[in-house]
């Protein structure tokens, strides 16, 4: 099935540590919905983010590097894939920094809107 995911980095720490562990970790940095939409070709869907409502990413599935099939049948082949399993394909060009209170949409056509609001715990 496929779904919308808002996969959060935040590249101050990621520049920092070198690897991801800790930029990718913080509350509210990977949220994933609505729901899972099991009958769609992802193909070339239009795929956009909006913050606090102004458009930062727009794009199209066909205009990935790699297909969604491909992307399936590479990982299939180093690892075991289950039922439930994550596989974030990556996001168009327009990537934004993201502050405290911000309100985030990833919208993917014939799935709908994953709206949430981004909280930093390193502001309080």
């Amino acid at each position: 099935g496929y779904t919308c995911v808002n996969d959060v980095t935040a590249r101050d720490l990621q520049r920092r540590d070198i690897q991801f562990t800790r930029a990718k970790s913080f509350d509210t940095f990977c949220p994933v919905g609505p729901w899972i939409e099991t009958e769609l070709d992802p193909n070339n869907l239009e795929v956009t983010t909006r913050v606090n409502g102004e458009v930062k990413q727009h794009g199209r599935t066909a205009d990935m590097a790699f297909s969604v099939a491909n992307l399936i049948r590479y990982i299939a082949g180093i690892m075991t894939l289950f039922p439930g399993d994550l596989i974030a394909t990556g996001t168009p060009a327009g990537v934004s920094r993201l502050k405290h209170g911000d309100i985030v949409e990833v919208e993917v056509q014939g799935i709908g809107t994953l709206k949430n609001a981004v909280y930093d715990s390193r502001t309080n």
